[in-house]
């Protein structure tokens, strides 16, 4: 993985455990509202799988999160 690509699905793992928490989903939860594996979110928030761009347009909507912020990372890349 390069490390643009490692620094991505980090900070999108961040953002989904962020708002998840916001919104006071368990993973269990929200892994069944996604219909996928109740480990699926716990997965995903531990960079252990990467999470597509549908799946990541179903959180958005079921979370109610605009698109520009949940891709506001705290930490600007540095490219090398």
């Amino acid at each position: 993985m390069s490390s643009f690509e490692e620094y991505f699905y980090k900070n999108i793992a961040k953002q989904v455990r962020k708002y998840r928490l916001e919104k006071g989903y368990t993973q269990e939860q929200l892994s069944e509202i996604l219909c996928k594996n109740l480990k699926y979110i716990g997965h995903i928030e531990r960079c252990e799988r990467k999470i597509s761009n549908k799946m990541i347009i179903e959180l958005l909507n079921i979370l109610k999160i605009q698109t520009k912020e949940f891709y506001s990372f705290d930490e600007p890349y540095t490219w090398s």
